[in-house]
């Protein structure tokens, strides 16, 4: 396990999980999860970035991995551990917006973006959401797989697309 670079005093927890979809490294700093990543994807670690990384399970360690196993069982938790939105006002702004779409269920760059510029009274584009969406730390637990193109076609996802289409079929059965 490969240590994070440009330390400070604020420490959090990881720890790696394995999924059917490959290894996640998860993080936490106190009770909260702030970071879900499958390893190697895009923005990986982008939350550890000046913070010590202690190699631990803790208990907000645990109750992710207690989600993640559930859901890649096919259940459809009904809960979450509790999340920390480390990110800009704009991105955790998006990501509150993710975390409304529903299991099973997808919505469009488009139609987030205008959720939000009716929410604001601001105009708000499809790819300043999808800039927000695609550096979204929670993977999984905040749903940006969940998140499609306007003509319905699967794009982006900072996993990969092959990852991306295998999680929205799993919530479809």
């Amino acid at each position: 396990m490969t240590a994070v670079t440009n330390i400070t005093t604020e420490a959090c927890q990881c720890w790696h999980h394995a999924t059917p979809m490959g290894e996640m490294v998860l993080a936490a700093e106190g009770e909260h999860l702030i970071g879900a990543w499958f390893v190697g994807q895009k923005h990986y670690a982008s939350t550890l970035r000046n913070r010590a990384v202690c190699w631990q399970r803790t208990a907000a360690i645990d109750a992710a991995i207690c989600w993640l196993d559930a859901y890649f069982a096919g259940k459809r938790p009904s809960w979450l551990p509790k999340l920390r939105l480390i990110g800009t006002p704009w991105q955790t702004a998006v990501w509150q917006h993710l975390q409304r779409i529903a299991y099973g269920e997808t919505t469009t760059y488009g139609a987030i973006a205008q959720a939000i510029a009716a929410e604001s009274g601001r105009r708000v584009s499809a790819q300043a959401v999808g800039n927000a969406v695609g550096s979204n730390p929670l993977s999984m637990f905040v749903p940006c797989h969940r998140v499609i193109g306007s003509d319905g076609s699967l794009t982006g996802y900072a996993a990969g697309i092959d990852i991306k289409q295998a999680l929205l079929k799993l919530e479809q059965q």
